[in-house]
């Protein structure tokens, strides 16, 4: 391909005059570059703790941020223990599993996460994590790789497929595996018996250094999109589509509703109310006022409130 006289190239990175975006082509960067910004761009990453066992009954307990569920019926997870980029040597988890198919996956909670941080140390084989990270095992149920008492979500689990990516530093082996039982502290449960999300404070992988918890005060909610199909964004009127006061997820739940909205001649608001009689003679200036309170709504969940608003001023 030729280059573009348009670009300016910099340590292998493009830089597009005139725009904001800077463009990174992989084919050109070193390995460890490529992880480096894959691992920022895709984020936040859930952590398999994985424990494992050898044919001689040797344990390893090591994290993986590489790590998702895949299917629900079968119920399959797949993470993946890449060849290190240093020396292209593979890790203990990997050997262990070629040798005893199945693997406990541990959910990493914020209490528990600077201990996993400490069992991803490379000691040597015979080493323990669950001892040196200070970790209890716990016998499991189904399979033979012990669990982390300590983990508030346990998997037990059957490897079906080692898919290697290749063959060099840095390239992933994908274990596929089927999800046999999986234990819940009843900490983790409401009053129903199902799980409460505050009470999980899950961990995830960021890039470099950097991880996020999952809190009460991160956490929110966005709505599934109806059965029905959602009239969409492209369908709403242009005066709230070419909004400067709305955003795109402000643009999003208002085209999730099921079929345009009419004027409720019920609908009573005492801001509205004030809205319009004081902008009344100022179209532009009451049109501006309604955006900026039908947000306020929308930032609650208030669609069908926001969407009474915004009517107000067509």
């Amino acid at each position: 391909m030729k280059p573009n006289p348009n670009q300016q190239i910099f340590t292998d990175i493009c830089f597009i005059p005139n725009t904001l975006t800077m463009t990174v082509d992989l084919e050109t960067l070193k390995p460890v570059e490529k992880q480096y910004y894959l691992q920022h761009v895709i984020a936040p990453r859930p952590i398999c703790f994985a424990s494992t066992i050898d044919n001689r009954g040797l344990v390893n307990l090591s994290p993986f941020s590489f790590f998702n569920l895949f299917s629900s019926n079968p119920p399959i997870v797949v993470f993946s223990p890449s060849r290190r980029m240093r020396d292209n040597t593979t890790k203990h988890t990997l050997e262990n599993l070629k040798e005893v198919p199945e693997v406990v996956i541990n959910i990493v909670t914020y209490d528990m996460v600077r201990q996993v941080s400490l069992a991803s140390c490379e000691y040597p084989k015979e080493v323990n994590e669950f001892a040196k990270a200070g970790f209890t095992e716990e016998p499991s149920t189904l399979v033979r790789p012990p669990m982390v008492k300590e983990s508030k979500m346990k998997m037990e689990c059957r490897v079906n497929e080692i898919k290697s990516l290749g063959d060099i530093g840095g390239a992933g082996n994908l274990v596929i595996c089927e999800v046999l039982r999986l234990h819940i502290d009843d900490s983790l449960l409401d009053g129903e018996g199902k799980m409460d999300q505050l009470k999980i404070n899950h961990v995830a992988r960021l890039g470099g250094d950097w991880y996020c918890q999952v809190n009460e005060s991160n956490l929110f909610k966005v709505e599934k999109p109806n059965t029905q199909l959602g009239i969409g964004v492209d369908a709403l009127p242009k005066a709230i589509r070419m909004s400067k006061l709305l955003s795109g997820n402000d643009l999003g739940q208002l085209g999730n509703v099921s079929e345009m909205p009419v004027i409720e001649p019920s609908f009573d608001d005492d801001v509205l109310k004030q809205i319009i009689q004081y902008y009344s003679i100022n179209p532009e200036e009451m049109e501006k006022e309604l955006h900026v309170y039908a947000k306020k709504l929308l930032k609650h969940g208030k669609v069908r409130e926001a969407w009474q608003v915004l009517l107000a001023s067509s």
